[in-house]
C-alpha cells in the first residue's frame, strides 16, 4: 500500500508541478501540501484525472497554530472509491488571507466551508452563502481558533420576565467554579487512582 501511495505522490507532483509544495506518505496515508492559489485547480485535477479519480470529498476542517506566520491549515480529505484511495491536501493560509472555495468541483464543500468559516473565521472566496452554521447569528469570535476564551463571550438565556431569549456577558463568580483539587497541577501531594501502574512500569 506504501508504494502505491508513494506512486501517486510522485504521479500527482509530476503532473501539477505548479500545484504541490511537498507530498508525504506517513502512517499509511498520503498528504499533499499546495499553495492557497493553487487548491481549486489541484482538487480539480484530483477528480477528474483518471490515475487520481478522487471523486468523493470527505471533509475540509482546519487547524489553528497562533505562533506561526500562516497560522491555519486547511486540510481537505478525499476518498476515491475507484482506486481504493485516501488522500490529505494541506494548504497553509494566513489570518488575513482568503482561499479558493471548492464547490465548483465538490457541491459538497458548501457546508464543510461554512462550518470552517463558522469554527476558525477563514474566509472562502466564490462560496455562494458563506455565513454561520453552528453557532448562533450574532455569535462574536470563532471557538475553534486557539485564543478563543473556553467560557465564550457571552451566554444565552431565556428571561421569564422579557419572555424572550436574552444574550449576557458571560459572568463566573467565584463560587460557582467547581474546584477539585484532584488535578496534579493544582500542587497536591497524593497518588492518583490508576498512577501507580505508571510508577511500576
Amino acid at each position: 500500500m506504501s508504494e502505491t501511495l508513494n506512486e501517486l505522490g510522485a504521479h500527482i507532483e509530476a503532473k501539477r508541478p505548479d500545484c504541490v509544495l511537498s507530498w508525504a506518505v506517513a502512517r499509511g496515508e498520503l498528504t499533499v501540501e499546495a499553495p492557497p492559489n493553487a487548491i481549486l485547480a489541484l482538487v480539480e485535477f484530483l477528480k477528474t484525472n483518471a490515475r487520481c479519480n478522487f471523486s468523493s470529498l470527505v471533509d475540509i476542517t482546519a487547524v489553528d497554530h497562533p505562533g506561526r506566520a500562516a497560522r491555519f491549515d486547511v486540510v481537505y480529505h478525499f476518498l476515491s472509491m475507484y482506486q481504493n484511495h485516501r488522500i490529505r491536501v494541506k494548504c497553509a493560509v494566513r489570518e488575513d488571507e482568503t482561499i479558493a472555495s471548492v464547490t465548483g468541483v465538490h457541491l459538497s464543500a458548501g457546508w464543510f466551508e461554512r462550518e470552517v468559516y463558522d469554527m476558525f473565521g477563514i474566509l472562502f472566496t466564490g462560496h455562494a452563502d458563506l455565513r454561520r452554521l453552528l453557532t448562533d447569528y450574532g455569535f462574536r469570535g470563532h471557538p475553534l481558533r486557539k485564543d478563543f476564551p473556553t467560557t465564550g463571550y457571552t451566554e444565552v438565556r431565556y428571561d421569564e420576565a422579557q419572555k424572550r431569549v436574552v444574550y449576557e456577558p458571560v459572568k463566573l463568580v467565584q463560587e460557582y467554579r467547581q474546584f477539585d483539587f484532584m488535578s496534579p497541577w493544582e500542587g497536591a501531594e497524593y497518588t492518583l487512582p490508576g498512577d501507580d501502574k505508571e510508577a511500576a512500569k
